[in-house]
C-alpha cells in the first residue's frame, strides 16, 4: 500500500473520535481533508530505518550485541534524526534507510542518559524529506487514537491508543518522570515514531511491556519516551553530544523491583558492583544508610550525588547474611567506547 493510501486510511480512521466523540463507533468517519493527508504522508516519509554496528569491544555489545536494527525520525533539515539512544550506543557504523529505500551513511551526534534518547545525523543531504514537529504529549487522555510507524526496508505503520501515562523505572539504572504506554503493540518498536492526527511526533519507542496498563492485569504494548522530554535538553545534545544530567554516578546493575525490595539480577562484568563484589540474588536494602524500596527510590538517591565517581555505601542482604558494601561510582558517559577517530 503507498503511502498516500495509506495516510488517507489512517487520517479517515483517527478523525472519527475527534470529529464524532458523541456518535456511535459504527457511524461512517468522516472524508480526510486533503491538508491532513499530506501532513500524515509527510510525517511518516520522515521514519527512516537504522542499522547499526557497534564498535569493537563495545561493553554494550554484551547486552545489546554489536548489530543492531531499529528506526529514527527525521527533526532536523540537516538531515538530523531522532531515535532511542541503545541503537547508536558505542556505534561504528551507522546506515540510514529512507522511505524511498535509499541507504545514507549517517554519524552519532548525541546521547542522553537520563532521557534514554539519541541523536544521528546524516553524512549526505536527505532530498525529498522534511521533519516533523515535536508535539507534546502533556495533555494527551487515555485512549486517544495516536500513529505507531517505523522505517526501513520493512517499514510500516498502523493505529494503537495510550493506555496510559506514568512514571517509569528501568532495570538498567534508568527512571523517568512520565512515559507513554501504547497498545495494541509494535512489532520492531525500537526507535520508533509515534504521531497523533497532526502529523507531529509524540514520543519515541523504547520497550514492549506485558503491563501497558500498569495494574495487575497484562496487556501487550510499547512503552514510548515522550518528546516533551527532549525539548529542554536538545540544543545540549547537539552542542556536546550529552547532557549535564547525564553525568551521575553508575554502578553497572540490572535490578527488579519486587514486594518492596530492590533486588539484583545481573551485574555488569568490568563494572563498579562487580569489583565491589555484588552478585546477582543479593537485595538492596540501603543506600548510604537510607532504606530503599523501589527502583525509582534506589536511582534517585543515588543520582543525588553531586560527584558521579563517589563512593557509594550499600546494606545489601545476601542470602541470609547482611553485608556493607562500598562500591566506587563511574560516570557512566566516560566508559562508553567510541570510534578511532572521534
Amino acid at each position: 500500500m503507498s503511502l498516500l493510501r495509506l495516510a488517507r486510511r489512517l487520517a479517515g480512521a483517527v478523525s472519527l473520535p475527534f470529529l464524532c466523540a458523541a456518535s456511535s463507533l459504527a457511524a461512517s468517519p468522516p472524508a480526510a481533508q486533503p491538508e491532513g493527508i499530506e501532513t500524515m504522508t509527510r510525517a511518516l516519509q520522515a521514519v527512516v530505518g537504522l542499522q547499526v554496528t557497534a564498535t569493537e569491544g563495545a561493553r554494550s555489545a554484551e547486552t545489546l550485541g554489536r548489530q543492531r536494527g531499529g528506526s529514527g525520525v527525521v527533526i532536523g533539515a540537516d538531515g538530523l534524526i531522532l531515535t532511542i539512544g541503545y541503537l547508536i550506543l558505542e556505534a561504528d557504523t551507522i546506515q540510514v534507510t529512507t522511505h524511498d529505500n535509499r541507504v545514507i551513511p549517517a554519524r552519532s551526534v548525541g546521547y542522553d542518559l537520563a532521557t534514554g534518547f539519541g541523536l544521528v545525523r546524516t553524512l549526505l543531504p536527505l532530498r525529498g524529506v522534511q521533519p516533523v514537529a515535536l508535539g507534546s504529549a502533556g495533555e494527551l487522555a487515555a485512549e486517544t487514537p495516536l500513529i505507531a510507524a517505523i522505517g526501513g526496508e520493512d517499514g510500516g505503520m498502523g493505529l494503537t491508543r495510550l493506555v496510559s501515562a506514568r512514571p517509569f523505572s528501568g532495570y538498567w539504572e534508568y527512571h523517568i518522570e512520565k512515559a507513554l504506554f501504547t497498545s495494541p503493540p509494535l512489532r520492531s518498536h525500537s526507535g520508533a515514531a509515534l504521531f497523533n492526527p497532526r502529523g507531529e511526533l509524540l514520543g519515541i519507542g523504547s520497550l514492549f511491556v506485558g503491563n501497558a496498563m500498569g495494574d495487575d492485569k497484562p496487556m501487550p504494548g510499547n512503552m514510548f519516551v515522550p518528546v516533551d522530554l527532549l525539548k529542554p535538553v536538545l540544543a545540549e545534545m547537539q552542542q556536546t553530544g550529552s547532557t549535564r544530567v547525564s553525568r551521575r554516578p553508575w554502578l553497572g546493575l540490572s535490578s527488579t523491583e519486587q514486594g518492596g525490595r530492590v533486588q539484583i539480577i545481573r551485574v555488569s562484568r568490568e563494572g563498579p558492583a562487580y569489583a565491589a563484589g555484588l552478585t546477582p540474588g543479593d537485595v538492596v536494602l540501603a543506600i548510604d544508610e537510607e532504606k530503599v524500596s523501589t527502583l525509582e527510590g534506589f536511582y534517585k538517591k543515588l543520582w543525588a550525588r553531586p560527584d558521579p565517581e563517589s563512593e557509594v555505601r550499600l546494606t545489601v542482604l545476601h542470602g541470609s547474611e547482611i553485608r556493607q558494601v562500598t562500591v566506587k561510582a563511574v560516570d557512566r558517559m566516560k566508559t562508553i567506547r567510541r570510534p578511532a577517530g572521534i
